[in-house]
């Protein structure tokens, strides 16, 4: 099968039509509906859920129940990926809090040195006598920490025990041994388990109250039910939960009564807005969007697109897997699915806007058309440390914590986002309206068709031909109501369908 180029032309026939203009449905090649629903001006209320769709997260919604216990003491918490970008954020959060958190398990893939590091106690050099007194005030709960420990270099002078977790899973097994020499000198040592049993044993540690699941991919999911069968809340920082696995997690969440609290910027942003929102309040969800690399390129130089231009983003310098997402707005295309089971939204009713400066994180609008935003500086502690402290809020230090000056920012500019240029916007929503597994596909199927393209073997445009090819193909063998096992079946085959597509073609067809 020869992987052609998208022209302007083809990509426009799969856009969204405005159905106050048209009755016509259009349709992607595959056949996946992009039916816009005509609400017949009648009044629109987001959480109103279709008897087929799982229940959300948060119904339009969040009040914490009466009766919530609040924690005196440091909270208890488990980490699932600690090594990873999620997890180390998570840590340095714990660190300048330890009045407020306290770590009792941690999971890592196989950063054995990092995930050593975490456990061993560090040793500080003293600056200042007062730095001393307000430090170890802090370590004591006397007072709020004001200083992060990481400002100061390690000279070895002052122990300060900031981790100590009760058990550590390292999931490559081959490197327990490594781990284990690691930790051969600490006083108190924690239990080993490694493995995918570990990782699943730490999500569900009996003393942890909220587990945050930093774990990229399917991979996370197993931990994550792990969690919630045993009654924890989620710190949800693994997209493939809700993306692929929101059929099937979202009534066990329910079924136990587990929070499931978003870490994502824009997410939070979404969950901060609605805190105290009567029932039938929300009309409608903005997700907001830096546009990525090629937010100001015409539609016409992007089958010129090499790698090096999709990695240049315009406001971070991030993983290129991210990155590329960003390109393409495959990740907000992702994000608006995610917002649907997070927050009971019809797919109408979530939009995307473009805002580079990224300082407007995601707004709501509620039934009388006023609209709430959530602003701050892009820095993804805030969102996580909401989702451990939630419904309360921890002060933070502005030696570490900027705070926002709208006076010294400027201004705040938004634009509507081009469906010619990212055609990844329709292929997500229609993903989303088939439901089931067909999430999950899409998910799997753009991570795949982006590691193509950034290993040279597919063009830029290609990866929007391999995600709509891979979807339509799964059209046949759809699940609407999956069990985990068929969400990580499907997950499978995606990728190994959209690798199939790029093997099936000779390079020039692919290179057009």
């Amino acid at each position: 099968m020869a992987l052609n180029f998208l022209s302007p032309a083809e990509i426009k026939a799969i856009s969204f039509l405005d159905s106050t203009k048209s009755n016509l449905l259009p349709k992607l090649q595959g056949g996946l509906s992009l039916k816009r629903k005509d609400c017949g001006g009648r009044r629109i209320q987001c959480s109103v859920q279709n008897q087929n769709q799982p229940p959300p997260a948060w119904p339009g919604r969040a009040c914490p129940e009466p009766g919530r216990k609040t924690w005196d003491g440091p909270k208890p918490i488990s980490i699932v990926g600690s090594t990873g970008s999620i997890g180390t954020q998570t840590l340095d959060i714990v660190e300048e809090n330890l009045d407020k958190f306290k770590v009792v398990a941690l999971a890592a893939g196989s950063n054995v040195t990092l995930l050593a590091d975490q456990v061993i106690s560090r040793f500080y050099a003293v600056k200042n006598v007062l730095y001393l007194i307000v430090r170890l005030c802090a370590l004591n709960s006397v007072i709020p920490n004001p200083f992060p420990t990481r400002e100061l270099e390690v000279n070895g002078s002052i122990p300060v025990k900031t981790f100590k977790p009760q058990l550590v899973a390292v999931r490559n097994e081959s490197l327990v041994d490594e781990l284990k020499k690691a930790l051969a000198d600490v006083e108190e040592k924690p239990e080993i388990i490694p493995g995918e049993q570990g990782v699943v044993e730490v999500a569900r540690h009996p003393d942890a109250v909220s587990v945050v699941t930093g774990i990229v991919g399917c991979a996370g999911l197993k931990p994550t039910v792990a969690a919630i069968e045993a009654g924890k809340d989620i710190c949800l920082a693994n997209k493939e939960t809700l993306i692929a696995g929101g059929p099937f997690v979202l009534p066990l969440a329910h079924k136990h009564n587990v929070k499931i609290l978003p870490a994502d910027s824009e997410h939070s942003a979404i969950f901060q807005c609605i805190q105290g929102l009567p029932e039938g309040a929300l009309r409608r969800i903005i997700l907001t969007a830096s546009g990525g690399a090629f937010r100001d390129w015409p539609v016409e130089k992007l089958k010129e697109v090499k790698v090096a231009d999709a990695l240049k983003h315009p406001n971070w310098n991030m993983g290129k897997k991210i990155t590329v997402d960003s390109a393409t707005l495959f990740n907000k295309g992702l994000e608006v699915i995610e917002a649907h089971y997070l927050f009971g939204a019809e797919y109408d009713n979530i939009e995307i806007v473009i805002h580079p400066q990224s300082i407007i994180h995601s707004m709501i609008e509620t039934q009388d058309s006023s609209v709430l935003a959530q602003l701050g500086w892009p820095d993804m502690r805030l969102p996580i440390l909401y989702t451990m402290s939630w419904p309360d809020r921890v002060y933070c230090s502005e030696i570490t914590w900027p705070r926002l000056d709208l006076c010294n920012l400027g201004s705040l500019t938004f634009k509507a986002p081009d469906n010619v240029k990212y055609p990844s916007m329709d292929l997500a929503y229609a993903a989303g309206r088939a439901g089931g597994t067909m999430t999950g596909v899409l998910s799997a199927a753009n991570e795949k068709a982006v590691e193509m393209f950034i290993d040279e073997r597919i063009s830029y445009l290609d990866i929007f031909k391999v995600v709509e090819l891979t979807c339509d193909k799964h059209q046949a063998e759809l699940v609407v109501s999956p069990s985990l096992e068929e969400i990580i079946h499907y997950d499978l085959w995606a990728r190994e369908y959209a690798a199939s597509l790029q093997q099936s073609s000779s390079p020039s067809q692919v290179f057009a």
